[in-house]
């Protein structure tokens, strides 16, 4: 796919040169010379513009890409000119990065397609994090339920997984479990890579550093946390 990012800054240059990493288009833009200099040599092609004028804005592909994403965030009024700008011209896939609430509030009226909270879903993830005493990743299913992904508490290790019963005794359902194991890729470096085990075996033991993939709500997660942790 081809995707326009307007606003080079840390989280946009970082999004375009993901987005190229797996494979996809990625056009640039912003109005900052050193943000379009430290990004040029890894994307498609990058432009020095200022994305809030409508006649420089018309320079850039817009209808040859299948989505635009705003992550303009040191310039409020520049982020929401743009997005307006963009509804004008007939784009109909915009993700547009929001810095706060109002910022979100007022995107949401322009009716974006997406509306990106970086900096608040890191905070919240690095907060869940220091609660459940985990290094831990999260997707939200709604607004209170969620896939979770972390290292197993020490309270789980050396337990069988078939004996585990997290349902039972916590409410959450373990979805899959994996463990690191030392392998070699096809230029014969050796790595580290995930390896899925079979959590219905009755000969498969929890071992320290293994992960849980868990669905369930977050006060189940906090109470179970609290409870594996004593």
């Amino acid at each position: 796919m081809k995707y326009l990012v307007i606003g080079l800054g840390i989280y946009g240059s970082n999004l375009a040169i993901d987005l190229t990493d797996m494979g996809h288009e990625v056009v640039g833009a912003d109005i900052k010379e050193s943000n379009v200099e430290g990004v040029k040599e890894y994307i498609s092609t990058a432009y020095i513009i200022d994305a809030a004028d409508e006649q420089a804005l018309s320079v850039l592909p817009l209808k040859s890409v299948d989505a635009v994403v705003v992550a303009i965030g040191e310039n409020f009024g520049a982020s929401v000119k743009t997005v307006a700008l963009l509804k004008k011209m007939g784009v109909k896939h915009i993700f547009a990065r929001a810095i706060d609430t109002l910022h979100q509030s007022i995107l949401e009226g322009l009716n974006v397609e997406r509306i990106l909270t970086p900096e608040q879903r890191a905070a919240r993830d690095f907060a869940r994090e220091l609660e459940l005493g985990s290094r831990i990743e999260t997707l939200a299913i709604n607004d209170d339920s969620y896939v979770m992904k972390f290292e197993v508490p020490q309270y789980f290790v050396g337990l069988k997984y078939s004996e585990l019963d997290l349902v039972k005794k916590f409410n959450i359902i373990l979805i899959v479990a994996s463990r690191l194991e030392d392998s070699t890729n096809i230029l014969g470096m050796n790595r580290k890579s995930g390896k899925t085990i079979d959590i219905t075996s009755p000969y498969a033991v929890v071992r320290e550093h293994d992960v849980f993939t868990c669905f369930g709500t977050e006060s189940d997660f906090r109470s179970m946390m609290k409870k594996v942790s004593k």
